[in-house]
């Protein structure tokens, strides 16, 4: 029996290193792309449930904030304080108009044969596999274009980027021992750097105010409590307590306007 070079066993022990971390690797980003749709999922469902409360507590204070503006139109601070509350409103109203409620109602669950073609895929053509600049371009929208699909649940675009990878030329390729024993090396750094800006990505994502209010949630639910309805309803205070301040003020506007009309005959709206 031939025995082996030695690089060809140093070649034979990267790869078996290389399979290993590229397992991990499809594994981890399969998670973070998980995570992602999750994260997305939820929020859709807190702006349906709870976030559009606010966006109209937002708005009736802003209402109220103008309405004290009429009363003392010279002041630099309350004319302040209306601007930032109309601005406020509008990006939470626009926050609220932006959501795609559709996701709100589908939970999103990938199949099997999704995942296991998504994990066959992703072995493949991971951007931090590729040698050189411009195969790492080409890898890097080709993932986009997974993690879009298996996000998407669109099984017929996963097998279609299958298909169309494997037929690639870029798979066809003729080297030296020496020359694969460098890429092993290369691929094996840049696997493993990815792997550092996957753990870095995850712990922002976990830190989060959005997945922190996650895992309140999910906390609540196991005790039994909804904690969505509990923020809905206490909202619901809110904006019946901010519609009695706007009442009070349009009245107390009103009266002013009357009286400036009555005393002087001047009509107030007229200087504004």
């Amino acid at each position: 029996m031939k025995s082996l070079a030695p690089e060809e066993i140093e070649l034979e022990k990267k790869r078996r290193v290389l399979r290993r971390l590229k397992n991990r690797l499809v594994s981890r980003e399969e998670s973070m792309a998980e995570l992602h749709a999750e994260l997305e999922q939820f929020e859709a469902t807190y702006v349906m449930e709870v976030g559009r409360h606010y966006a109209e507590l937002d708005e009736i204070e802003a209402q109220i904030a103008e309405e004290e503006l009429k009363l003392n139109p010279e002041d630099e601070e309350i004319k302040k304080r209306a601007d930032e509350a109309r601005e406020k409103a509008e990006e939470s109203a626009e926050a609220a108009e932006e959501e795609n409620w559709q996701a709100c109602t589908q939970k999103w669950n990938p199949s099997p044969e999704a995942k296991k073609t998504y994990r066959n895929l992703a072995k493949m053509i991971h951007p931090d596999l590729a040698i050189d600049k411009e195969e790492r371009e080409k890898r890097h929208n080709l993932m986009s274009k997974l993690n879009d699909a298996y996000t998407d649940g669109d099984q017929k675009l996963l097998n279609k980027l299958v298909e169309e990878y494997r037929d690639s030329p870029e798979l066809v390729k003729g080297d030296s021992l020496g020359d694969e024993l460098i890429r092993a090396i290369r691929q094996i750094s840049q696997v493993t750097n990815r792997l550092k800006e996957l753990r870095a990505e995850k712990l922002e994502a976990e830190l989060s105010e959005l997945f922190i209010l996650r895992e309140k949630v999910r906390k609540e639910q196991l005790a039994g409590r909804n904690l969505f309805k509990t923020m809905a309803e206490r909202t619901k205070t809110h904006i019946k307590k901010a519609n009695r301040r706007l009442s009070n003020l349009r009245q107390v506007v009103e009266a002013d306007e009357v009286d400036m009309k009555e005393r002087f005959g001047l009509n107030v709206e007229a200087f504004r």
